[in-house]
């Protein structure tokens, strides 16, 4: 299991999102509050995603060290300044690789993806999607896991011109129902935009006046936050943040 945000609002430091929170993501990385039998730590890597103002895509910082092991990232995150982050600390499934490129985000043009869960019975359960993807998708996965192929198979999506939040949606459905039990929180953003998914694991939202974050865990005790029900998603902006059933058809 994994830990992840995703942040739409006013220009920030990452540092803010980060580090500063009594529950910030760094504090999950070594005392998440609700793993659910997905491990205990997320030590196995992180990955942070920013997107600069006016650049087209976005920027990352991915290592497969702890996040508090980094000795860079603390400075980097106190002079860093972004209005759109996703950032993510992991827990590696056994048996998958611990290196950089396994760790989220994900990327491709403005796109960056996170997935926090397991799909279960990797990879057998899962080897009729994996086929029906293009081999070329399949040789330049970002590292063998499943959290790649869930974005191989969500980007496969969106570059054939299906909305976000359809894509995502119908990800999750189907790799549920190729591999009953998994959890398959994901979270997907262009810098404008957040789709996420309760799918196994928790989720909260915390909507403010011209801003949103969404955490695996809430960061503090605010109590704005409010947990999205398991089984739908979410997408929110800065002025609209809006649920429903993963199962709905759209």
């Amino acid at each position: 299991m994994c830990r992840h945000l995703a942040y739409l609002g006013p220009p920030v430091t990452l540092a803010t999102l980060l580090h500063a929170p009594p529950h910030s993501l760094v504090r999950q990385s070594w005392a998440p509050a609700d793993m659910r039998g997905g491990g205990t730590v997320n030590a196995d890597g992180f990955g942070v995603g920013w997107y600069p103002p006016d650049a087209d895509q976005p920027v990352r910082y991915r290592r497969a060290e702890p996040i508090w092991g980094d000795p860079t990232l603390a400075a980097l995150a106190e002079v860093t300044t972004a209005g759109a982050v996703l950032a993510a600390v992991r827990s590696a499934t056994v048996g998958m690789p611990v290196v950089a490129t396994a760790a989220a985000p994900f990327a491709e043009g403005r796109w960056l993806f996170s997935h926090n869960g397991v799909v279960a019975g990797w990879p057998d359960t899962v080897t009729g999607l994996a086929g029906a993807l293009p081999v070329r998708d399949l040789l330049t996965l970002d590292a063998p896991t499943d959290a790649a192929l869930l974005w191989a198979l969500v980007r496969h999506r969106l570059r054939a011109g299906e909305p976000p939040a359809d894509a995502v949606a119908a990800t999750v459905r189907a790799v549920a129902a190729a591999a009953p039990g998994s959890r398959l929180n994901l979270l997907l953003t262009d810098g404008r935009t957040v789709v996420g998914t309760a799918a196994g694991h928790a989720l909260s939202v915390r909507a403010a006046p011209g801003s949103v974050l969404v955490a695996s865990e809430p960061l503090d005790d605010d109590p704005a936050w409010r947990a999205v029900p398991d089984g739908h998603l979410l997408v929110a902006t800065t002025t609209y943040v809006h649920t429903d059933p993963i199962a709905k058809e759209s």
